[in-house]
């Protein structure tokens, strides 16, 4: 058996049998039973369905999210605020299915004009999704939801510390479905082995959000039986102050960006780096707000417990060793860290080599370095071996900043509000990982090309494609040929 706890009071949620891979075979087996039926219902139905999906879950937010604040220990309004945005993002693949993966017709060519070419997007059939804890719904929906709106059943596997949210979530498909055939979206439940199973199962894609390190035995386990991936990992995502920033905004900003969820967030701003001519004003308005932050589990906190128990070990290495290597403690400290909670920690003048830059802390801490200019911001930002997402805070040169910066996201002036905007593609590059969930890009992710090209009538004397061709008609292909090609233009 498998428990969840609440990590602010240690008190039991729910327990669950372990499914070992015998379980997670038959899940797999009932998601493959099901397959047909769901991509037989096509678009309209599918829609139909997920919409009822949204429906359930709305109806019964309150009782959700009281859930996800027992096994995550999140506030109540940003538990809301999860299941919303997910919900947001349900409601865009069911509606935008048909008409991202439609049939296409492509322009065949002139050599090639008597036919007729068209991409039809297939389901690739059962997709395991194996999620995160952090945002143990709104991560997990931007490949489940995507993927049954493509037309694939989906066997999820949530993080063993929020089992019962993802029990819930599923169980609500169900409830909203009574007609349809079970296995279209299923949970099974336990911990690394488990996801292990799911990945050398019979399923067709594995889509994954977690730590690099596990992303890429993931791979390398899915690469036995060449199964597609879409792995969402780690980010040490950067914020670009510029000279010209709204300084008290790009404060509020980076401060929800870091603080929020207790750091555990995978495009939460880990790194600041600061023009210097605004960098006094940037700290002194960070540290006046993370001044009036305090976490706990009560009504009045700004934020919650560290949910995984081992991350604040993760987050008291990152301190001390910056700590050693002559950072500067603007606000907080060592005496933050209090198990399970850790209080804001803002560090100034760390050093680039140091863990608290170089490494994913994934806690309540931001780092602050003052820069010469945009150009040296651009280029310490872009040397992380992670490629997340980034935020960028410039009156007039937001963009141009933006498009230098080697990551899968940015935000301009605001902070991860691309994580919103359910037509934006989510994904990193480099260590963060590969693939993309969201928008037209995570529909047709979950979906692969089938080319079809069908004659209309024969040319004759045009049987390029045959042994029957003659001299003739090869003369004339490759008059035709110099022609169209032999001459720049």
């Amino acid at each position: 058996m498998v428990s969840t706890v609440n990590p602010a009071t240690g008190e039991p949620v729910g327990t669950w049998a372990v499914d070992d891979a015998a379980s997670v075979a038959t899940a797999v087996g009932r998601a493959r039973a099901a397959a047909q039926t769901w991509s037989e219902l096509g678009f309209t139905e599918r829609k139909r369905a997920l919409l009822r999906w949204a429906a359930g879950i709305v109806n019964n937010i309150d009782e959700f999210c009281e859930l996800i604040k027992a096994e995550n220990g999140k506030p109540l309004e940003d538990a809301y605020l999860e299941v919303i945005t997910a919900v947001e993002h349900l409601n865009w693949a069911a509606d935008n299915a048909p008409k991202v993966l439609k049939p296409k017709k492509v322009f065949p060519g002139l050599m090639m004009a008597n036919h007729e070419a068209v991409i039809e997007q297939r389901p690739h059939g059962v997709v395991g999704v194996i999620g995160p804890w952090n945002y143990p719904v709104y991560t997990p929906n931007g490949s489940i939801a995507y993927a049954l709106a493509a037309g694939n059943t989906v066997v999820f596997k949530p993080s063993e510390l929020t089992i019962g949210v993802g029990h819930w979530f599923a169980d609500a498909f169900t409830k909203a479905n009574p007609a349809l055939p079970q296995g279209i979206l299923s949970v099974v439940s336990g911990d690394g082995e488990t996801g292990r199973a799911l990945v050398e199962s019979d399923v067709d894609m594995i889509a994954f959000t977690g730590s690099t390190a596990t992303g890429k035995k993931i791979m390398a386990a899915a690469a036995q039986r060449l199964t597609p991936v879409v792995l969402e990992c780690g980010g040490k995502d950067a914020a670009i102050i510029a000279e010209d920033a709204d300084v008290a905004a790009a404060a509020d900003a980076v401060v929800w960006s870091a603080i929020a969820n207790s750091g555990q967030t995978c495009v939460g701003t880990e790194r600041c780096y600061v023009v210097n001519s605004v960098l006094d004003e940037f700290v002194a308005e960070v540290t006046k707000r993370v001044t009036e932050l305090t976490p706990g589990s009560g009504p009045d906190a700004a934020y919650g417990p560290m949910t995984l128990p081992a991350q604040v070990d993760v987050v008291c290495s990152h301190v001390e060793d910056a700590l050693d290597k002559g950072a500067k403690a603007v606000f907080g400290g060592r005496e933050s860290i209090q198990a399970p909670f850790v209080g804001p920690i803002v560090l100034l003048d760390v050093p680039e080599d140091s863990l608290a830059v170089a490494e994913e802390t994934f806690g309540p801490t931001l780092t602050i370095r003052g820069v010469r200019d945009v150009e040296e911001a651009i280029r310490l930002s872009n040397a992380s071996r992670y490629g997340l997402a980034s935020t960028v805070f410039s009156r007039k040169r937001g963009m141009e900043i933006a498009r230098q910066l080697r990551v899968g996201a940015t935000s301009v002036n605001s902070p991860a509000a691309y994580a919103a905007i359910p037509a934006l593609p989510f994904g990193g590059v480099g260590e963060s990982g590969i693939g993309r969930i969201h928008g037209a890009a995570g529909l047709l992710g979950f979906t692969r090309p089938h080319s079809i090209a069908r004659q209309r009538f024969v040319i004759p004397g045009m049987a390029l494609l045959s042994f029957s061709r003659t001299a003739s008609t090869m003369s004339l292909v490759r008059k035709l040929t110099a022609r169209r090609f032999g001459r720049a233009k």
